[in-house]
């Protein structure tokens, strides 16, 4: 669909505020929010912002221009209806909340909130990668798994010559008490 419309300075900012939010962003969810009641869009707005996560409606035609001179492709498509937009710098962050959002309020009805696209450092992906981005373990989560991977071989090999002198010390023990019952009888 080509945008033939003249731009307006005030249209201008926008669009260019919105190239900002696309471009500096590594995490981007775009959403459908047909009927999403007040309530559920406030405490939805409220959660994502304690994730460090911005949430902003957009108008369809200011995104796709933006888009357009940002050099983002394959968000057209999915440019129709309401869109909201979830960025963040966390790449995984607006996904994770979007969906864990929607399964703990039972949201997954199509026509609610739907995940329309998103992307990860400028690469478009398809509300089934969103999804899939949604399922991975956190940053936080992953470098306490490679900790404790690379803790495991030194805590095992500690706890192996702890026992060496533990046993050396019970058998040089058991030796005293042998001696000392040979010398008492």
């Amino acid at each position: 669909m080509a945008v033939t419309s003249k731009v307006t300075p005030q249209k201008e900012a926008v669009v260019a505020e919105i190239k900002g939010w696309l471009t500096n962003s590594k995490g981007v969810v775009l959403t459908s929010y047909d009927k999403l009641n007040v309530a559920t869009d406030t405490q939805l707005r409220r959660e994502l912002r304690a994730a460090g996560v911005q949430y902003k409606v957009v108008k369809n035609t200011m995104l796709r221009i933006a888009a357009k001179q940002a050099g983002i492709e394959g968000l057209d498509a999915h440019l129709e209806g309401t869109t909201a937009m979830a960025f963040a710098e966390d790449a995984v962050a607006p996904a994770k909340v979007l969906c864990d959002f929607m399964k703990k309020n039972k949201l997954e009805d199509p026509g609610i909130l739907t995940i329309k696209v998103g992307m990860v450092e400028g690469k478009v992906i398809d509300a089934a990668g969103v999804k899939a981005l949604a399922n991975l373990p956190s940053r936080e989560a992953l470098i306490a798994k490679l900790l404790g991977s690379m803790n495991a071989p030194i805590a095992n090999c500690v706890g192996v010559l702890s026992a060496v002198i533990r046993n050396f010390v019970g058998v040089v023990d058991a030796v005293r008490e042998k001696k000392e019952k040979e010398q008492a009888a």
